[in-house]
């Protein structure tokens, strides 16, 4: 009978825990479904607050492509090559385009209009990020549930969803490589450590899939390709070498470095440039490991010795060939083999050095501390905690999750755009810090007691159960006593080692009361602890949506202020665009800096001189040029480019400091990095740029302040610019040039035409007519005498 009724309550107790299992299962699929919905709608300011529009400069670019791609199809899109673009040079979009995020929101598109959900391929486009937000959010998830469970993962997916450094990138309307990049990174992460994890080929194959999608996506998968290397020779070093690590490892290598080089962006230099040459030596590494181990099982010690030195002769030998073949490819390279963005991250100085249309990028600049709070928020505050929650205990997994955490710490501090690769790294060690506190203090609560002279344990109220962080009840510690009695009973068929733990179990001494005391956190401290962690949390919430709905929620090309009365909006970019679209020819060339490139095109759908792809230094160093030039010069430029409108953006009127005006050093270094009569120094007055009276003469008379300020005097008759607060030097001047055809409400934009050249030719004719016939008269008159004398 005491063998039955123990059978039917270790029955029991396997269905309460398969019933238990069930619900946490559903438990967690409905969070993950619920951090899903909040990734996406937090991202959704930016529509209700404004409209369905597409955000930023290069989102138009990737509108205008899917738009192409939707309506030409796959195989138009690879060979088309674009004449409105970099004229007249021309781009072949097909090879010089990331397509990940194209194809995908394409693929979106055509998959709605195929369930006859009649979507606009805008309204595909805007929200293609806060959609992939969500993925990114589970793929999160997936990775942290990898390295320390259930728990720190569903608190790292509600970290990421409502990351400001996240949003930034990834609200409605921001429609860039980033959008999908980033869940590209995560998912990858994930099924390396997964693969790392299982040792299966399966998640191997998949692994080297999503590195493809990545290297389709965005050009940060160098990242990936540098990360998993170096923990793979960390790995090595610390002797966690295993069969694992190699499935996991090179399988990614080879089969990752051939799709990779499917993409027409990358093509051959996925095994030419330095970026990819780390990830080939650690391969070259991980087999002579392999090889290595593999020896060590078939050989006596004796003979493993010999045939050790024998392979690490020939493993070193051959390591040493592949870096002087390495050496020898990149040697006859100016940059050895790395690009300009590569190097920039390597040498913060490199890009204000040699390269200033990188430098010039504000996203390209180094983050200031603020900028980091801004982000973050106080997750710089539990990262520190995380990473020590990493090392107790120490498994592949969290030294990937620590190597990741420290190399986007260092690049994120060189260039403020890779904030938006630090950010998953910030948000898994903080939700791993955040579970593990938690745990800790609601065991704390769970198990506490008040403890008293009457209430002192016992040798027999002694359980296994009793750990050295908890102090249990005395009821709670009988219930303990009489399960461990069934429990013996119906086992007493057990081992000989599960005979003593249960003959411990009435025999183990019980700790002091101080031990207890040090191991257990006293309720009031651990409701306190709780109490302080949900107020931190119900800040950073505040935060993250004051963030999303204030700070990344406006689009840029429709700009809002507020004063104390009303909300203004200027709307001076879509109407100078609108102009030009049903003003100008549509063979009409514009002439703008790069900046504005790609909204010309897709907006305006006039062909544009530069762009944003900043692909030909050359090219975007003439048009600066030509801005730095005096009137005539950078007429001449501007012809010789056929061009016939010129776009300058002005916020001297309204104080909208990202204007050309502010901008115009950098045409200055750039123009003058190719054509030497352009010096920085013209342009300075004791080392400062002016454009009030102080102004050098060179700055006051180049076609960029005369663009700028032309009739600006008029509006207020001081000639007052609210962006720089001064007056300026120059006030009353002509155009000879050029001619005014269109300055926007708020003169933020100002378009102007070249003035033809037959009129110049005209005026010199005429000047010569006169002259002719002056000397004419003179040699008739000049036999005759004069009468006044």
């Amino acid at each position: 009978m005491a063998e039955l009724e123990a059978g039917s309550i270790s029955m029991a107790a396997g269905g309460g825990g398969r019933l238990r299992n069930a619900l946490s299962g559903v438990l967690c699929a409905f969070t993950l479904l619920l951090i899903g919905v909040l990734a996406f709608s937090i991202r959704l300011f930016s529509v209700i607050k404004y409209e369905s529009v597409i955000h930023e400069f290069d989102p138009y670019f990737n509108y205008r492509v899917t738009q192409f791609l939707s309506k030409s199809g796959i195989y138009e899109f690879w060979n088309w090559f674009d004449d409105r673009t970099w004229y007249p040079l021309g781009r072949v979009i097909g090879g010089t385009v990331y397509p990940g995020l194209t194809l995908t929101a394409g693929t979106i598109w055509w998959l709605l209009n195929s369930l006859n959900i009649p979507l606009s391929v805008e309204t595909v486009c805007v929200f293609t990020a806060p959609i992939f937000s969500a993925n990114a959010s589970w793929a999160t998830y997936l990775l942290t549930k990898e390295a320390k469970g259930h728990g720190a993962g569903l608190m790292a997916a509600t970290i990421l969803a409502m990351v400001p450094s996240y949003i930034s990138r990834s609200v409605a309307g921001s429609y860039d490589n980033e959008a999908v990049a980033i869940f590209a990174l995560i998912f990858t992460f994930y099924l390396y450590v997964k693969t790392l994890n299982t040792g299966s080929l399966f998640y191997a194959t998949l692994n080297a899939l999503s590195y493809f999608y990545m290297v389709c996506s965005w050009g940060g998968y160098t990242f990936i390709i540098n990360l998993i290397p170096m923990h793979v020779l960390l790995c090595i070093v610390t002797g966690r070498y295993s069969s694992r690590l190699y499935v996991a490892y090179a399988p990614l290598v080879v089969l990752g470095t051939l799709l990779a080089a499917l993409v027409p962006v990358v093509g051959f230099n996925a095994v030419l440039t330095s970026e990819h040459f780390a990830s080939f030596l650690v391969f070259i590494i991980l087999h002579v490991v392999a090889l290595v181990y593999y020896i060590k099982g078939l050989l006596t010690p004796r003979l493993f010795k010999v045939a050790m030195t024998f392979v690490l002769t020939v493993g070193l030998a051959l390591c040493f060939a592949v870096v002087a073949i390495l050496a020898a490819l990149v040697a006859s390279s100016p940059t050895k083999g790395w690009s300009g963005r590569s190097l920039s991250l390597l040498d913060p100085t490199y890009a204000s050095k040699y390269i200033p249309i990188i430098a010039s990028v504000s996203e390209h600049q180094p983050p200031t501390w603020p900028s980091y709070f801004m982000a973050i928020n106080v997750l710089a505050f539990l990262v520190p905690a995380g990473i020590i929650s990493c090392f107790l205990p120490l498994s592949d997994a969290s030294s990937f999750l620590v190597l990741y955490l420290v190399t986007s710490v260092y690049f994120s501090g060189v260039m403020v755009r890779l904030m938006l690769v630090l950010a998953p790294a910030v948000c898994i060690l903080s939700g791993i810090a955040l579970s593990e506190a938690f745990n800790v203090l609601t065991r704390s609560m769970k198990f506490q007691r008040p403890i008293s002279d009457d209430t002192l344990p016992t040798a027999g109220d002694s359980t296994p159960g009793s750990s050295s962080t908890a102090t249990i009840t005395t009821s709670t510690k009988n219930a303990n006593i009489k399960k461990e009695k069934m429990g013996t009973i119906s086992k007493e068929r057990s081992s000989k080692k599960s005979r003593k733990e249960t003959e411990l179990v009435g025999s183990s001494p019980v700790r002091p009361e101080k031990e207890e005391k040090l191991c257990v956190l006293p309720s009031e401290a651990s409701a306190m602890g709780i109490l302080f962690l949900i107020m931190l949390c119900g800040l950073y919430v505040i935060h993250c949506v004051w963030a999303a709905a204030e700070a990344y929620s406006a689009p840029s090309i429709v700009l809002t202020s507020r004063s104390h009365d009303r909300l203004h909006v200027y709307d001076d970019f879509r109407e100078s665009y609108a102009w030009l679209r049903h003003n100008t020819e549509v063979d009409d060339k514009v002439a703008s800096w790069w900046d504005y490139g790609y909204q010309t095109t897709a907006m305006a759908n006039r062909t544009v001189i530069v762009d944003n792809n900043t692909w030909n230094n050359t090219h975007i160093a003439t048009v600066g040029t030509a801005m730095s030039s005096p009137e005539k010069g950078a007429w001449e430029i501007f012809n010789s480019l056929d061009v016939k409108y010129v776009l300058v953006v002005f916020g001297g009127l309204i104080g909208y400091p990202s204007d050309d005006i502010n901008k115009f050093l950098w045409m200055v270094r750039i123009g003058g990095g190719e054509f030497p009569h352009i010096k920085e120094q013209d342009y300075l007055r004791d080392g400062n740029y002016r454009v009030d009276a102080q102004g050098t003469p060179t700055m006051l008379n180049c076609l960029m302040y005369k663009l700028s300020y032309y009739r600006f005097a008029e509006t207020d008759g001081k000639g007052f610019d609210r962006a720089r607060r001064y007056e300026i030097g120059r006030k009353h001047f002509k155009l000879t040039h050029f001619e005014e055809v269109f300055t926007t409400q708020h003169w933020m934009v100002r378009i102007y035409k070249l003035k033809p050249q037959k009129n110049r030719v005209r005026g010199k004719l005429k000047l010569k007519l006169k002259s002719s016939s002056k000397t004419s008269l003179m040699r008739k008159g000049a036999g005759k005498k004069n009468p006044w004398r």
